[in-house]
């Protein structure tokens, strides 16, 4: 069984064995609270983990949902979560300190920073259920292509994949990238050349978007709403997004990181158009090409329905889309100050000065 696979299957699991699902059938808006203008109130702290996949593990097809039947009969087989992860047990034991360093070129687990030793599974925060969605249990977020996977990539985006690939090799203690040259080019010749999590620029895996997409852990997202301007605040590096309502787009020669989001109301649904990307948005892979449309509509008085489609014609062959639920949460988002004590950044461009003097003197 491959690990996406036991990813899926258990999500299903520990959301059936919650007390009550993530989110209920979409009901209808009549209810929902409304600002002083009319407008449904979207204000509030939404935790958005789910151990639902983005993407759909191949064995599943085009199955966009399971019945409960084959929801429960798979949670009668599941292991436990750290099993289903692939968290050694030993990664979950307490730590006293002083310790030893991990042996020279990591000890072998896979946690977050790396192969040298990182978090155990108390710093991650996945959820603890998968989503449901008119009472259906997903098992992608993606829903378009049916298959629940991204399109596949363009000629042009597979070979800039592969290029980057170049730079993309197991720590092995050495300054790999002299081995045939040692006034080769490196991944860490320069600070903008590493990515902009790592610089506590932008949080990764698109937490902030957009799409705003689940990570590993710090899923709060906070939104603050007037009538011309929603403010999404990002648990992960403190990022905010600002939504303008009912205005023009940039000039195209402006972009941010987050590009130029721009709003407006579908009857109870919030509409935003994202373009003006850099060369480098939070969604992976993407390009400054990238075309995000998100939808935000209020199914009940603690959940929000996130739907959203993305179109890089540079990158993938097609647009894709996909939706999941926000449920509202008590918790606040507090100050996330990365660049405090961010001494690893440092640590990193020093060691690889320290490994390439190692090459230069071996030879």
């Amino acid at each position: 069984m491959s690990s996406r696979v036991s990813v899926v299957l258990g999500a299903l699991s520990i959301a059936l064995t919650a007390l009550a699902p993530v989110a209920l059938a979409q009901q209808g808006t009549g209810d929902i609270r409304r600002t002083s203008d009319g407008r449904p109130d979207l204000s509030g702290t939404y935790d958005i983990a789910t151990l639902t996949p983005l993407q759909r593990p191949a064995s599943f097809g085009d199955k966009l949902v399971l019945t409960e039947e084959e929801a429960a009969a798979l949670a009668a087989g599941a292991d436990s979560l750290e099993r289903i992860f692939n968290i050694p047990d030993e990664r979950n034991e307490e730590t006293g300190a002083p310790r030893e360093a991990p042996p020279v070129g990591g000890d072998g687990s896979s946690g977050a920073a790396g192969n040298v030793g990182g978090y155990n599974s108390f710093w991650m925060d996945r959820g603890s259920a998968g989503f449901q969605i008119d009472g259906q249990w997903r098992t992608s977020i993606i829903t378009d292509p049916p298959n629940g996977r991204q399109p596949a990539l363009t000629p042009e985006a597979r070979t800039q994949r592969a290029s980057l690939a170049a730079f993309l090799r197991p720590n092995t203690g050495t300054a790999w990238w002299l081995e045939n040259d040692l006034n080769a080019p490196g991944p860490y010749d320069d600070l903008e050349l590493r990515p902009h999590s790592e610089r506590c620029l932008l949080g990764f895996g698109s937490t902030a978007g957009p799409p705003m997409l689940p990570i590993l852990y710090n899923n709060l997202k906070r939104i603050v709403q007037t009538e011309d301007t929603v403010m999404i605040l990002v648990e992960m590096v403190h990022d905010a997004r600002v939504i303008r309502l009912d205005q023009e787009h940039a000039p195209p020669e402006i972009r941010s990181w987050l590009g130029d989001s721009v709003g407006h109301w579908e009857g109870d649904t919030l509409v935003v158009d994202t373009t003006n990307f850099r060369d480098t948005p939070a969604l992976g892979q993407a390009s400054r090409n990238l075309h995000v449309v998100e939808r935000f509509t209020r199914i009940d008085a603690e959940t929000l329905l996130y739907q959203f489609t993305v179109d890089d014609p540079t990158v993938w062959t097609a647009p894709w889309s996909g939706e999941y639920v926000w449920p509202a949460s008590e918790h606040k988002v507090y100050e996330y100050a990365c660049h405090e004590a961010n001494y690893s950044f440092g640590g990193i461009l020093r060691g690889a000065r320290v490994l390439e003097a190692d090459a230069r003197e071996a030879r």
